[in-house]
């Protein structure tokens, strides 16, 4: 007889997400151990080094450069976010790079999503912009991404040619993304 397989549960569509503002940079991580072991710095494929080709537009150096109040702040485990601005990607308008943190309830600013128990995040560290909180609607995720087109990049104000969104929704616990095109939101997604 085969062994029994249930139907996995159904997700409900309705349920709550979180609109980020997409950056175009690079995906980046930092990994502090939990034994205590020395701190990894990965791009989205591979572990990276300060010095070697591979840093990321000096990403793994300044990790190294700003280790001690990383460590502190964030604190055990990995974190994940982008590494944008100056000569990376779109640059935004910006001399600096920037390290923007993908989890907003713990790292963000927005109340609507921000954990109430959560600790400040480090001063040389950001988070990606919340530009929407609310039940899964097709037309409300098209005007946020309608209103970053045509109000151009919340991370960088003032930058006009930001790259898109993120949709987290929260009951699939699932990423999607959504570009904006050259021929406006109906680009690539």
């Amino acid at each position: 007889m085969p062994e029994f397989e249930s139907f996995p549960s159904i997700r409900r569509l309705t349920r709550e997400c979180v609109v980020t503002e997409k950056i175009d940079g690079c995906n980046v991580q930092v990994v502090f151990p939990e034994d205590g072991g020395p701190t990894l710095v990965g791009s989205r494929n591979r572990w990276i080094t300060p010095g070697k080709t591979t840093d990321q537009f000096g990403f793994a150096q300044w990790v190294k450069d700003h280790e001690e109040e990383l460590r502190a702040g964030l604190g055990l485990g990995r974190h994940f976010g982008e590494w944008w601005g100056g000569s990376i990607q779109r640059k935004y308008g910006l001399k600096e790079k920037r390290f923007s943190l993908f989890n907003v309830r713990r790292w963000g600013d927005d109340p609507r999503v921000k954990d109430p128990l959560a600790t400040p995040r480090p001063a040389c560290c950001h988070a990606v912009p919340v530009l929407y909180v609310g039940p899964f609607d097709t037309v409300a995720i098209d005007k946020v991404l309608w209103d970053l087109e045509y109000g151009g990049s919340v991370a960088a104000p003032g930058f006009n040619k930001p790259e898109g969104i993120v949709v987290f929704h929260t009951a699939a616990s699932v990423l999607f993304k959504k570009t904006l095109g050259g021929d406006g939101h109906k680009g690539s997604e």
